[in-house]
């Protein structure tokens, strides 16, 4: 098997492991992130074979400036997505603070 037989490219900002919705740049942010070694990441998404995290880690390497390239994009939308998120949060958010605030004994609110 070739190695980007692994991937399904949706589009050039959009890369996933053939057969499942997990994206290059989950597993990355595993390994590169959070020092996750491949046997764990295997194990914390249960639709990737361990087979395919350590293809996603050879791309990586083999393509290491496209593919950094590739997860600065991801995580520059991903922190303006938060933002804009805490800026305009949803209804059902707003409802889930309102219940959590009233839910929240007075002792632990005011300290």
């Amino acid at each position: 098997m070739q190695l980007e037989e692994y991937f399904n490219v949706l589009a050039p900002d959009e890369i996933r492991l053939e057969g499942t919705r997990i994206g290059i740049e989950t597993i990355l942010y595993e390994y590169i992130y959070r020092c996750k070694t491949p046997e764990e990441i295997a194990e914390q998404f249960h639709t990737v074979t361990l087979e395919q995290v350590y293809a996603t880690i050879l791309y990586y390497l083999h393509h290491r400036s496209q593919v950094d390239a590739y997860l600065a994009d991801w995580l520059e939308f991903s922190r303006t997505m938060r933002e804009e998120q805490q800026r305009n949060p949803s209804p059902a958010r707003i409802r889930f603070c309102r219940m959590r605030e009233e839910n929240t004994p007075k002792q632990l609110q005011e300290s």
